[in-house]
This record gives C-alpha cells, structure tokens and sequence, in this order.
C-alpha cells in the first residue's frame, strides 16, 4: 500500500487555503448534527514520527467545539495497562454518541512499532490483528464511523525533520534516541507499518494514506476524507435497516453441547450438616488458591446468571466470604445508565474488569443483551442475533489475556421461584428483593427459557464453558460453585 502513494503529490497553495477555510466553516457545522443524529466519530492518526500527527490533529479540532470533542493521545502502556487485556485502555476511551475522539496514535502502535521494539513473534502479531479487526467491528456494527489516517513521508524527509527540531533548542526535546534509531531502521519499519496497514483496510474502517511532505496538501485531503465519510455516515442511517439474516453463528469458536434447561433434574438435596462441613473446607481451599492466583497474576472472571430468586447473591456471598477483599470485586449490573447507554454495549463490562491477580464477580452480566434486552425490545432484533459472535470475541479476548472465566446458570423450576417470591413478599426484612418487575419477568417464563436455552447453545465455548447450577436446594448450589470455581483454578494454576 505504501509504495503507491505519491509523496510529491502537491496543490495549487492558493486554491487550496480556500478550500480549507470552506471546509473549516463545514466542519464547524457539521459538528452539531454528528450530536442530533447521536453519530460517535473516532479520527485516528498514525504514522510516521515527524509526519505531522500533531499539527493535523491541532489544525483539525479548532473546527469542533471542545464540549464535544476529546483528543486522546496514547503513548506505549503505563505499568497497570499492562496489567489489563490489550485492547482495554482502548475501550475505556471510544466517545459517546454523537461525540468526536481524535486520537494521536493509537492501538496500532501494537501491532506496528512494537512488533519490532518487543520482538513480538508472528502469531502474536497477528492475533493482536485479529483482536484489531473484531474491536473496530463491533463498533462500526453499532454505528460508531471510525476514520484512519496513516501519515506517510520518507527516511529522507523524516531525517531533516528530526535535524530542524534537534537544531532548536525549544523543540530539541521532541527527537529522542528512539526516534533515531526507528530513521536508521526505516526499512524494517516500513515493512511493518504497509503489512499492518494491508491486514487491517477493512470494509468498514479503511485506511487513508495521506502523503506529508506538503503540509496544505495533506491538510486538505484530510478535511475532504473527514467530510466526505461524515456525510456517508449519515446517509446510512437513513437508510432502513436490512431484514435480520437470523443469528450469526461463531465460526472461529468451538462450542459445547448444552442441555435444554427443560432436561436438567432438580432433585440434589443438601443436609445442614454436611453442608456445613464442605462450606468450611472449600472456603479455605478458595482462599488459599486467591493468594497463588496474585502471586502468579493470573485474573479470573466469574458471571453469574439465573433465573429471579435463583439464589446469585447467596451464592456470591460465600464465595466472596473466602477471598482477601483488597484482591475482588463484585460487580452487580443493573439497567444501564445514561452514560452507558451512550456506549457501545460491551463498554460497561470492558471498565469493570479485574487486574491481573484479581477477581471479579458479576452478578449479572454482558448476557443480558441475549436475554432481557431480546425480550424486552431494548435493542434491535438484529443487535441481538450479532451479540452471541460478539460476545464470544469478548471472552476469547479475556481468554488469551490469560483469565479465568467461569460462567454459572443458577436453575430453579417455576414452582420453586413462586415459593421465593412469596416467601420474600411476606416477609418485612427480605420485600427490598421483590418488584413488579420480578412479577411480570415471571409471566414471561417461556419466552426465557427459549432465550437462555440459545444463550447456552451459542455461547458455551471451549475456553468459556456455560455451567448450569442446580439450585432449587440453595446449600447444594453454593457447594456446586465453590467446587467448580476451584477446579478451574486449579487447572489453570497447573498450566503455569
């Protein structure tokens, strides 16, 4: 790609000014309909060092009101990014709808220049692509426009950049040996810049090339590129949406066979007293096991689903009640707020991740998409039927991060759920746990059960298998999840 963009491309200075200033007045406009129409724009800027990212972007966002416009500047990962999966400081950071972030750099420095700094062998290069590819998807799947520039100049005319700059001592600061030593390697980091640009020119985020010799030639095609993809944006949501083409079924994942939940026998029976006595030694086994999962820094994720007064929060409870409480955190998901309703879906979950050596618990999770969502008409039917793909992408992401990730169903029959209901309805200190909503889900029993039976048929992986608890007695449930929380950290544990 690189080789055929003409770097002594030019244009007529004069026409050009007042082309710019045209467009400049466009953007200043065009700002407030990217806010009506709830159009989230992310402008990233990549490229060579000295290229001119940061005039570009400096030039760029004086056209933007500031209240809706971030500029985010991503420099190699702190220490506690690198603590998170790799793509995570990314996702904290995508804009709102109808909001602009322009991005000097981005997560491409991961897959270019560190490629070669932290010798990153191919296979790891090119799942970190994959990963790329799969992020910039989903978020164009949910509307989001996201346009790539990459600044291209040439060893030549990077050097006597670097020389004018080193020549003041008021911007000598801005060349570092690093800088030097990626001009004598130009080559090689060339090489990798036009692989990572032929891999990831997608469909739906494509590469725009912009040659930097001439600062007024690539101004100018920058705004024209800027306009031109806003203005396509917009014609695209006017266009009604394509008939849903049915679930989109994960390709690249295997899935495990999963019983109907109509199949699963509710008849384990718990006695206190033995109860009792496992409690106790699981406990202490879970609890040893969290300081070796510190020490090793490996995350675990834990989500937990059920049906109303399946019993997550006593479960939760003892399992909480075994682990050092400055290494977990238990998240529990609501209906989303107006912030995160104003983010892709996955956003919320991608902020309330563990570090490495940490523990995270949810009660409830990203699977609402597939189940209430669905059913209540909260997104739109061809939302849903993408969000098991996407889903399984977001574990396999937390997967290869190294966590692990145990996902619970906690089953109770529709008798067993009345007994709860009615028993929290009568009783003072536990009505807090009951709502109309709980009543009217109930009514709804079938239709979830369709929508959980496809929840665990698309979306229990190799690397995330679904396991379904058996609570109607809520002593063996609880037992049943220490249990597996365990073998599976054991397992991992011996990996390592």
């Amino acid at each position: 790609m690189l080789d055929q963009v003409n770097l002594n491309k030019k244009v007529d200075k004069t026409l050009a000014k007042k082309e710019i200033k045209r467009m400049e007045a466009e953007l200043s406009v065009i700002q407030q309909d990217i806010k009506n129409k709830k159009l989230p724009v992310i402008i990233l800027f990549d490229g060579w060092g000295a290229a001119g990212k940061g005039s570009m972007i400096a030039d760029l966002i004086l056209n933007f009101d500031p209240r809706g416009c971030r500029v985010i500047s991503n420099a190699a990962a702190t220490e506690t990014e690198k603590r998170e999966p790799l793509l995570w400081r990314y996702w904290k950071n995508i804009p709102e709808y109808g909001q602009i972030a322009v991005m000097d750099r981005s997560w491409y420095q991961d897959v270019s220049t560190a490629r070669i700094e932290d010798e990153l062998d191919s296979d790891v290069v090119l799942r970190r692509i994959n990963s790329i590819k799969i992020f910039e998807r989903q978020l164009t799947d949910d509307g989001y426009l996201v346009i790539k520039f990459f600044l291209h100049i040439s060893k030549k005319e990077q050097k006597q950049r670097f020389d004018k700059l080193d020549s003041d001592k008021n911007t000598e600061w801005r060349v570092t040996e690093q800088d030097r030593r990626r001009n004598r390697a130009y080559e090689e980091y060339y090489q990798a810049f036009d692989e990572m640009l032929q891999y990831t020119d997608t469909p739906n985020a494509p590469w725009h090339i912009i040659p930097s010799h001439d600062k007024t030639t690539a101004k100018l095609e920058i705004y024209r590129i800027v306009l031109d993809s806003i203005r396509k944006a917009f014609a695209r949501q006017e266009v009604a949406p394509a008939l849903s083409q049915g679930i989109i079924m994960p390709k690249t994942f295997t899935l495990l066979d999963m019983p109907l939940l109509s199949d699963i026998k509710l008849d384990q029976v718990m006695s206190k007293e033995q109860y009792d006595k496992e409690l106790k030694k699981l406990q202490k086994k879970l609890s040893d096991l969290h300081n070796k999962l510190y020490r090793k820094k490996v995350p675990v994720v834990i989500a937990y689903e059920g049906w109303d007064a399946a019993g997550k929060g006593g479960n939760i409870k003892r399992v909480a009640a075994a682990l050092d409480p400055r290494g977990y955190e238990v998240h529990p998901i609501a209906s989303p707020s107006k912030t995160e309703l104003a983010h892709q879906y996955l956003w919320r979950f991608w902020n309330r991740l563990p570090k490495d050596g940490h523990i995270a618990i949810f009660d409830r999770t990203w699977y609402g998409r597939v189940m209430v969502e669905r059913l209540e008409g909260f997104c739109s039917t061809a939302a849903w039927q993408r969000a098991y793909r996407e889903i399984n992408e977001f574990e396999r992401e937390l997967y290869d991060w190294g966590a692990v990730i145990l996902k619970f169903w906690l089953h109770i029959d529709q008798d067993e759920q009345l007994k709860r209901f009615t028993d929290r309805q009568n009783t003072p200190e536990k009505q807090w746990k009951i709502t109309e909503e709980d009543w009217r889900n109930r009514e709804k029993w079938p239709q979830y059960e369709q929508a959980v039976n496809d929840m665990l048929k698309y979306t229990s992986t190799d690397f995330a298998p679904w396991h379904i608890i058996e609570s109607q007695d809520k002593k063996y449930g609880r037992i049943q999840a220490l249990k597996l929380i365990i073998h599976a950290i054991e397992e991992r544990l011996d990996e390592n």
